[in-house]
């Protein structure tokens, strides 16, 4: 945790807390916008003009919404137009790390961080709150660009033009109202509501948390039962991802460690086969690595203090 730039304290999983223990997701601060001709952003946001090498993404493959975004950046074809660099999935107690784990978590090469926090007090000397992952971060400017993985996803889509892929479109206009619907449920009761039920601080609110989150799932598991291949009908959305990258984490995360555990999601069959289906596109398999998600998820101490990490599954669907 950074209080005005100053690391404060060891990292925590529990952000914030009602009064009745339930979990409060910190809100993102860096919210500038990239464009294919540097206009402003969709809601009038400042915005940088799209370039090819400028802008790098900073992630970790255990995080869902740090995935989201490497996600995209990979259906849009912009894998050589917006380098990654991946933290180490153990969590320290600064949080994020750079290196020291394989060779897909390398030594950060933006400004010799050790540390995630360091990127966020280079770019804001003040910073107050916890050094979350994804960012997208300004080579030239040395600076963060975006924190909001909802953000970074639309940047992907549609903030480099020519740059990118065209004719994927994953936040069509015509379906905008309702996605916007479809996506504030999904958020508040599956993406976040893992979150929610695994640091719940009260027996009321875990209990609350995973009630709303396996009835949604029977819901969604519902709308995906008359055979179509994604949430809205025939195209892949920015929604599939959404719901997917909280879907291919649940038996090897959230079941056991987040006590997410009245069902897996093999019992949701129509769910399944939409994760699969997803997880069957090579430019979103090459998002997922289940190593750095057990361990990521396992190295948290104050869910799991002795840092045993589960022999299974390992794998994620059966051969």
């Amino acid at each position: 945790m950074l209080i005005q730039g100053k690391w404060d304290a060891d990292w925590h999983p529990v952000q914030s807390k009602d009064n009745d223990g339930r979990f409060i997701r910190q809100r993102s601060t860096f919210r500038n916008w990239i464009t294919p001709d540097g206009s402003a952003g969709p809601e009038g946001q400042p915005a940088l003009k799209a370039e090819a090498g400028r802008f790098h993404l900073v992630v970790a493959y255990i995080c869902p919404w740090a995935s989201r975004t490497l996600a995209v950046r990979a259906l849009k074809g912009l894998e050589d137009v917006v380098s990654v660099s991946v933290v180490n999935p153990q969590l320290t107690k600064q949080g994020w790390r750079f290196g020291g784990y394989d060779a897909d978590t390398a030594t950060d090469n933006l400004i010799g961080a050790r540390y995630m926090h360091e990127l966020y007090t280079h770019s804001d000397a003040t910073f107050s709150g916890r050094a979350t992952v994804p960012i997208l971060w300004d080579k030239e400017q040395q600076t963060i660009v975006n924190n909001e993985s909802a953000d970074i996803m639309r940047i992907l889509n549609s903030g480099f033009g020519e740059l990118a892929n065209e004719q994927i479109d994953l936040f069509t206009a015509a379906l905008a109202d309702d996605f916007e619907e479809f996506d504030a449920r999904l958020y508040d009761r599956v993406n976040n509501g893992v979150y929610k039920a695994g640091f719940a601080s009260s027996q009321t609110a875990y209990e609350e948390a995973v009630e709303m989150l396996f009835a949604e799932m029977e819901g969604i598991d519902d709308r995906l039962s008359d055979g179509r291949p994604y949430l809205f009908g025939d195209k892949l959305t920015g929604s599939d991802i959404r719901l997917f990258v909280t879907m291919i984490r649940f038996d090897a995360a959230y079941f056991g460690l987040f006590k997410c555990n009245l069902a897996p999601l093999s019992a949701f069959p129509h769910l399944m086969r939409h994760t699969k289906r997803l997880y069957d596109i090579e430019a979103i398999r090459r998002t997922v690595n289940l190593d750095h998600i057990k361990k990521g998820y396992y190295s948290v101490k104050a869910l799991n203090p002795n840092g045993i990490v589960p022999i299974g599954p390992n794998k994620l669907f059966a051969e």
